[in-house]
Parts: C-alpha cells; sequence; structure tokens
C-alpha cells in the first residue's frame, strides 16, 4: 500500500531509490535508438530476442504500463521492485469553492482539468494572504486560487502572456498584478517575500528550482510546486541539491534526465502516425550513415520541419546526408535499395520501442529521485514536507507534487 510520503519516508525512499538505480544502470542508461546492439543483450539474451521479435502494435500497447508485461526474466522481477518504489499515494484534497463564471474560458480542458486538481491539494495550516503564481503563463493558476481578501503576483517573462493575463484579471476585477521577470535574472530574488504563498504547476527544469532557492532564502511560510522537464537545465549534467543526492555516486546526463519525460499520454492517431514515420525514416538514415562513414556509431541529426516527412524517401536520405555534410563521402549513395532500406527502418522502430520498455520500467522510479532530492533540500531549509500525486497519470504523467511548509 502506497502512502504520502513525508519526514524520515523521504529519506529512506530516497536511498532505496538510489541503490536501485545504481545497480541498474546498465540497463536504463544505454539508449536503443542510438546503438544498434545494447551492452545488456549479451548477458540477457533470451530476454533480448523476446522483445526484438515483437511488433510496433504490441510495443505501443505497453508503452505506458510495461510493468505489466509478461516478459522473460530479469524483467518481472525489475518490474515488481519498480512499482514498490515508484509507488507514492495521492495527497489529500478538498473540496474547492466554486470557480467564477467563465473563469475557464481560454484554458484547454485538460490544463483546466490539471489546475483544479493541483488547487483541491493546497491545504496548508494557515490560510495564505498573497498567492504568488510563478512562470505564470496568463495566470489561470493564480486566478483559480484566488479567494475574497487574498492577493495574487503572477511572474512571467513573456510580454505577450503577461498583457494577456493582465487583461483577463481586469475582466474579472481580480486584485492581481501581472509582472515581466525573467525568474532566472539575479533580481528575481526581490520578487519574493516572506508573505508569498509561491506555486508552480509544471515550471520547467532549472524554473522550478530557482524557485525553491529563492522562495527558502525569503522564508516564505509555504509552498507548492509540481516539477516538469528535468532535463531543461542550462549545466552539461544534473547537479544535486540536497546532501543525500550530492552524497551519491548516481551522476545523471541530459540524456539520462530525459527518461522520465519519455511516457507519453495518448496521441491522437495522425500525430503517432507523423512522429512514427519521422523516428523510422531517423533509424533508417543511421543504418545508411553508419554505411556511408564507414563508422559505426550514431550520428545526431537535426530537427527537421514536418514537411521532409512529405519527400520521397530517398530525397529525405539525400538532402540529410548533404545537411550532414554526407554527400562527399562516396557517390555510393545513389546505388541504395531505398525500399529495402525504408523498410529496415521500420523494423528497427519496432525493435527500439520494445527495447525501450525494459528502460521504461525505470522511468517512474528515477523521477521520483529527482522530486525526492527536491523534498530533502526543501526539508534542510526547514521545512515541513509532503511528496503525493494531485491527479490520475492520464491526465498528466507529471503528476508528482511537493508540499512544503515551516513553522
Amino acid at each position: 500500500m502506497s502512502s504520502v510520503l513525508q519526514g524520515p519516508e523521504l529519506l529512506a525512499r530516497f536511498q532505496a531509490l538510489d541503490r536501485f538505480l545504481l545497480e541498474h544502470q546498465a540497463l536504463w542508461r544505454p539508449r536503443p535508438f542510438t546503438q544498434l546492439q545494447l551492452p545488456w543483450e549479451a548477458q540477457h539474451p533470451e530476454l533480448a530476442h523476446w522483445l526484438r521479435q515483437r511488433s510496433l502494435d504490441d510495443a505501443e500497447a505497453s508503452h505506458n504500463h510495461p510493468e505489466r508485461l509478461e516478459a522473460p526474466a530479469p524483467f518481472p522481477a525489475l518490474a515488481r521492485t519498480a512499482a514498490t518504489l515508484g509507488a507514492v499515494a495521492e495527497l489529500p484534497q478538498h473540496q474547492l469553492p466554486a470557480a467564477r463564471q467563465r473563469l475557464n474560458v481560454d484554458v484547454p480542458g485538460r490544463k483546466w482539468q490539471q489546475i483544479e486538481a493541483f488547487a483541491a491539494c493546497l491545504d496548508f495550516t494557515q490560510a495564505p494572504g498573497h498567492w504568488l503564481d510563478w512562470c505564470s503563463g496568463k495566470g489561470h493558476l493564480g486566478r483559480r486560487l484566488l479567494q475574497p481578501g487574498q492577493r495574487l503576483t503572477c511572474l512571467e517573462y513573456d510580454p505577450a502572456l503577461v498583457a494577456s493575463g493582465r487583461q483577463l484579471s481586469e475582466h474579472h476585477r481580480l486584485p492581481v498584478s501581472h509582472l515581466q521577470q525573467d525568474v532566472l535574472a539575479a533580481d528575481a530574488a526581490a520578487r519574493l517575500s516572506a508573505e508569498h504563498s509561491p506555486v508552480a504547476l509544471h515550471a520547467c527544469g532549472d524554473l522550478h528550482v530557482r524557485l525553491m532557492q529563492l522562495a527558502s532564502a525569503a522564508s516564505c511560510r509555504q509552498l507548492a510546486i509540481a516539477p516538469c522537464c528535468y532535463n531543461r537545465i542550462s549545466t552539461p549534467g544534473y547537479q544535486p541539491l540536497s546532501a543525500p543526492a550530492k552524497g551519491s555516486t548516481l551522476q545523471l546526463s541530459l540524456d539520462d534526465l530525459g527518461l522520465p519525460l519519455s511516457e507519453t499520454v495518448t496521441a491522437g492517431a495522425r500525430v503517432r502516425r507523423q512522429r512514427d514515420r519521422s523516428m523510422a525514416r531517423r533509424l533508417a538514415f543511421d543504418l545508411l550513415q553508419r554505411q556511408l562513414r564507414g563508422v559505426d556509431e550514431y550520428l545526431p541529426t537535426p530537427s527537421l520541419p514536418a514537411s521532409w516527412l512529405d519527400k520521397p524517401f530517398a530525397d529525405y536520405c539525400r538532402d540529410l546526408a548533404a545537411l550532414k555534410d554526407l554527400s562527399t563521402v562516396g557517390s555510393t549513395i545513389s546505388e541504395q535499395d531505398w525500399p529495402a532500406l525504408e523498410a529496415a527502418g521500420w523494423q528497427r522502430l519496432a525493435q527500439v520501442r520494445n527495447l525501450e520498455l525494459l528502460r521504461g520500467l525505470f522511468r517512474r522510479p528515477l523521477e521520483l529521485w529527482l522530486v525526492l532530492d527536491r523534498a530533502l533540500f526543501l526539508q534542510e531549509q526547514g521545512y515541513r514536507v509532503q511528496l503525493g500525486l494531485f491527479c490520475p497519470a492520464p491526465l498528466t504523467p507529471r503528476n508528482l507534487m511537493l508540499l512544503a511548509e515551516r513553522g
């Protein structure tokens, strides 16, 4: 039975996850997309063969719940441990006052549901007097939280969103200050004071880390964060925040930090088809570039406009080769069996997606390790911290939330 994590449980779970991730890093670090053969396949040939012979549809069906897959060992045992270590309960929710009329106009349905769920978990011991909506966009979250007698400040970098937010707040006649602010700039510290209760729903990487640092330095009594995009940071690798994470030997690259974000909520059929076609072509080109260069290693390629997918496959490969200055490495590029190469790209995509299911077992454990690092940092700053879910995963896979309160 999972629980909301707090007090000594935060460190205990962090240490258990740390051991699990370190012990099995040979399974979750290598990326099937960039390697033709993965190092772990030699140790687990039966599992590798089983995954490689499955179809693309099989992989798609298992993507969001790889732990349910009846695969050969060591998959089931890893799945059980990952599920146990990654389990967290939902935060208690309270009944929200009804939203003002038409407050959700201009907010996509899923986003509004996330705001409602996040707001319902904000049950602080002392009622906030002044909300601070961090990286607020148009300020939809802050306006939903605002109750009579409270004030709200919204900080946002994009001037167009600041202007739109201000217009909406004025339309609803609400006491809101919309300020343009680069929250990573030195002067952002002056925007926070002890009276503020900062909230951040899906502020990326450095943005939510900066909030925790500034809010604790400003002695804010309360804060609430649902972290997102752990790889959106300015450093080449992860910089631990808490003493236990700094003491860990787990070193995380930007690629590693992208693993928790690889889970997707169901995309539409058209978007899925386009994504699959793009990846199959990239994987086919990867086979071609290895042959052209005579070098058996992955060659990063830039993200391409969607219009490239309308090109005939041969033109796509020729143009991408020219973009990467490979057209000079041999006239053999025009002597390809293009249908066979394209088919090999699709076959590789099916194998890549199925091999990724093993990495998928470690998505949540790694994400929870990262969020626990944040929780332990806040605990070190004197906060009483709770870590739990604020909504079900189909609403957003980034559904972990930190509630921190002092005194």
